[in-house]
C-alpha cells in the first residue's frame, strides 16, 4: 500500500505567505496554491500544470526561500508515472 503524503505544516506556512506576498510571482503562487490545498488531504495530488509550476520556481534564482519549500513540498505530491 503505497503511503499517503500531505503537505507539511512548515510548508504550508510558507506556502500562506507567498500567496500574501504582493512580489511572489505567478508560477510561485501557483505553486504555493497546490501545497496548501493538500495540507490534509492525503488523497489529493499535485497537477502537472502545478508540477510545471514548482519546477520553474524550484529553479529560478529569483525565487525565495519560502516558495522554494512550498514547490518543493508541492512536487513530492505529484503522482510518479
Amino acid at each position: 500500500m503505497k503511503k499517503s503524503e500531505v503537505t507539511s505544516r512548515r510548508a504550508a506556512s510558507a506556502a500562506s505567505i507567498v500567496l500574501r506576498s504582493e512580489s511572489s510571482s505567478k508560477t510561485a503562487k501557483s505553486a504555493a496554491g497546490s501545497a496548501l490545498s493538500q495540507r490534509k488531504a492525503p488523497g489529493k495530488v499535485t497537477s502537472t500544470m502545478a508540477a510545471t509550476a514548482a519546477s520553474k520556481t524550484l529553479h529560478s534564482s529569483a525565487s525565495s526561500k519560502k516558495a522554494k519549500t512550498s514547490a518543493g513540498s508541492a512536487l513530492t505530491q505529484k503522482p510518479k508515472k
